[in-house]
């Protein structure tokens, strides 16, 4: 069966090219945009009761034309709220959940997945590497909100279009492009931004300039932030009050001396505070209509910061660590793009993209009263190739194609530092040295059948390679020091969007996404649990998800739009970690000891099914009611053969707003919600962490509901000058999403002044 769906794709999509390929081609439907002709349209909402084009399935399309969900929030939008990071803005669209395990950066959970089950887009550069873990991920911290034009992500799996990792969804961020003049007059625009908060006491300064003739366009956009040590809410667990803080002392030649200090203000969270500065520059040339080419340069850097979650954890009644600290987040781009309008047997239109891209991060730790702080490192090259491809076959088919070409290459070290002598000593690194490939065609045809009915089906193909040399690990490993491993994964979909009545919409699609192992899965070597050792295994396989989606919209006049969403996923060969014989035998020596040996391994499934919902209402001239809620649930086995819930699938969450909106002014009054997941809710995986959860009246870890009134204001003071302040959490509710080591701001003004050229 696994094989049959692909083959009855591929099967369609050829018959598809057959039925047509005799026919004429000269009539072009307008309806099948080019990326050079199709940019998006930055105004329209998530919800928004018109029709909006989307780019989150590679190729420019009408948006009601998709059979799968995607929502979209434009820069418009997303700035009127002043998101903190990109993590901030994807929940604004009330259908994103959001982990923090600090204060900067936030993991993404979408229909039951985070991590590396989900798959990050820079204007068609894949952010993900090959060093994605399991665990909730803080890279998107790496992006500027300030910088981004519009945001969209594409629920469910999404590896036809993106290839590895797009099991749950995809987010596809779209930057700031140069304006071109349309005459022979030049263009100049930018932006100013200052902004602060009290929660926080943040700083932030944003610069956006560019100018623009007819060939040539420029962009520039540079934000630097501050950000101090978060306040939490006045009301809710005493849980989430850290007691104390921890105040390292030591000297060169002298000893340790770390002192916990009780907290003086127990609503600061204390270490959480760090700084960050981003640039963009772009050069576009558009030598004829034909022709747009791109090029761009982006750098971020972070200072160090805290991971709060991991200074809350205590052992023989003690803070366990006097230092638990991400190392400054580095990640620069260079991105070229070309596109084409050729018109000719081959395409239509063509875009390639060429980046390479450089990661560096670190972890920092030392245990209370311990000289020996540990530095893990790792840096990360990323280069991408892509070529996509659109073809008009006639005037109801279009074909789109394309391939894809993946390089990482991974180094990593470990170093230990004599905080009291200076003495510097080689630790483990996190991994070996590594590099792993990945190489795609894909293929998407679309098929008009009538006005009121469209298919859709894709097909795509994946070869991966991994090699890993563990000679550079900085100790002796007991199995082959040079290790490698390849495969292939066949992908799919098939969907159609029919449109009975002009007021109803019906969606069916089924997707295939798969995620191939990486350097993660299969080059580290650490205790993943006291007793026992994981060892690398280089038989893993990719790992497949299968989702049904239905989708039905019902429109009421001009006045009101209802959209509801049912989805069902299935995981197979999950890579979870399970028990294992290495060389014949359950257990191994490691560092002296005797260890039960792990790895991880395609041993299990899971099942993830829920419902989206969203009302959008304008029932006055000025006035709007938006509204969605998401409920979710899902079960993966354990390696007793039992089941737990799913570790990502977050509690029912969601946002509500009434607001007033014309061209001077803004105003809302807007809710954010999440239900209670209580301890028999709790995943097996997430009960051992009492340090980040409330207790019940047993004593059990569990995530309390809350939910939080919201007001904010836009308005435009002069022309070009626009103010916004938003005032968080009114009630001052202290509160952590679900699965979070830290508490969200208590009551919090954000207050920002924009002024536009």
């Amino acid at each position: 069966m696994k094989r049959i769906v692909p083959l009855i794709l591929l099967l369609f999509c050829v018959h598809a090219v057959k039925l047509t390929a005799h026919r004429s081609s000269a009539h072009r439907s307008s309806a099948h945009r080019s990326p050079l002709t199709a940019e998006p349209q930055d105004t329209l909402s998530t919800s928004s009761l018109g029709e909006l084009v989307v780019s989150a399935s590679r190729w420019y399309r009408p948006g009601e034309e998709q059979p799968v969900k995607v929502s979209r929030l434009a820069f418009e939008q997303s700035n009127a709220y002043n998101p903190q990071t990109a993590a901030d803005m994807l929940g604004l669209t009330g259908e994103v959940f959001i982990q923090k395990s600090q204060y900067g950066g936030g993991s993404p959970m979408i229909r039951g997945f985070s991590a590396n089950r989900l798959l990050y887009s820079v204007d068609g550069v894949r952010m993900n590497t090959a060093i994605f873990r399991a665990g909730n991920l803080q890279n998107v911290i790496s992006l500027d909100p300030f910088a981004v034009s519009s945001t969209e992500v594409l629920f469910g799996p999404g590896s036809v279009c993106y290839g590895s990792d797009a099991i749950g969804g995809a987010m596809v961020f779209n930057t700031l492009q140069p304006r071109l003049s349309q005459d022979r007059s030049p263009v100049f625009y930018g932006s100013a931004t200052l902004r602060g908060a009290t929660a926080s006491s943040e700083f932030t300064g944003h610069l956006h300039l560019g100018a623009g003739w007819r060939r040539w366009g420029f962009t520039t956009s540079f934000t630097a932030s501050s950000f101090g040590d978060l306040k939490q809410g006045l009301h809710g667990p005493e849980e989430y009050i850290m007691p104390y803080i921890v105040v390292p002392e030591y000297s060169m030649g002298g000893e340790v001396k770390d002192h916990v200090l009780a907290n003086s203000n127990i609503r600061l969270q204390t270490p959480s505070g760090y700084s960050q500065y981003n640039f963009m520059q772009k050069v576009r040339y558009a030598p004829s209509e034909r022709w747009n080419m791109e090029y761009a340069f982006h750098m971020s850097r972070t200072s160090e910061y805290a991971r709060y979650d991991r200074h809350q954890r205590m052992r023989n009644g003690k803070p366990r660590y006097a230092e638990w600290n991400y190392g400054p987040q580095e990640w620069t781009m260079n991105h070229l793009c070309v596109e084409h309008k050729g018109e000719n047997a081959v395409y239509d239109s063509l875009r390639i993209n060429l980046a390479m891209q450089l990661f560096k991060e670190s972890r920092i730790s030392r245990n209370l009263n311990d000289p020996l702080r540990e530095v893990q490192t790792e840096d990360l090259d990323a280069w991408s190739a892509n070529m996509d491809f659109s073809k008009n076959l006639t005037n109801n088919v279009t074909l789109s194609y394309g391939m894809e070409y993946v390089l990482n290459m991974v180094r990593s070290r470990g170093e230990g530092y004599d905080v009291t002598t200076g003495e510097k000593s080689v630790i483990p690194a996190r991994y070996p040295k590594a590099s792993w490939h990945s190489a795609g065609l894909y293929a998407q045809a679309e098929w008009r059948v009538h006005r009121t009915l469209n298919l859709e089906a894709g097909l795509r193909y994946n070869h991966y390679f991994i090699r890993n040399d563990f000679s550079t690990v900085g100790y002796d490993v007991p199995f082959a020091p040079l290790q490698s491993s390849d495969a292939g994964s066949v992908s799919g979909s098939a969907g159609l969007n029919w449109r009975p009545l002009p007021d109803w919409l019906f969606r069916v699609n089924y997707a295939r996404g798969f995620r191939a192992p990486n350097v993660d899965d299969m080059g580290k070597l650490f205790d993943s649990v006291d007793g026992c050792v994981t060892v690398p295994n280089p038989f893993l396989k990719p790992e497949y998800a299968d989702n049904i989606e239905l989708g039905i919209s019902k429109r009421f006049g001009p006045y009101l739009r209802l959209d509801l969403t049912a989805y069902y996923t299935h995981l197979s060969n999950a890579i979870v970690r399970r028990d294992y014989l290495f060389n014949g035998s359950p257990t191994m020596q490691y560092q002296g000891e005797e260890c039960l040996v792990q790895a991880l391994q395609n041993a299990a499934e899971a099942n993830v099914w829920g419902i989206q919902a969203a009302v959008d209402s304008r029932f006055a001239r000025y006035f709007y009611v938006k509204a969605n809620v998401n409920w979710q649930r899902g079960f993966e086995e354990l390696d007793n053969g039992q089941v737990s819930p799913s570790r990502h699938v977050a509690p029912l969450f969601g946002r509500a707003s009434i607001g007033f909106d014309n061209r001077k002014l803004q105003a809302e009054v807007y809710t954010a919600f999440q239900a209670e997941c209580d301890a028999a809710s709790m995943p097996e995986e997430e009960k051992g962490k009492t340090e980040i959860y409330a207790k019940d009246a047993n004593g059990n870890p569990y995530s309390p509901g809350w939910i939080t009134l919201n007001m904010r204001l836009s308005y435009l003071i002069l022309k070009g000058l626009h103010l916004h302040a938003t005032l968080e959490n009114l009630t001052d509710r202290r509160y952590r999403p679900y699965s979070s080591g830290i508490s969200a701001p208590g009551r919090n003004i954000t207050f920002s002044l924009t002024y536009n050229l």
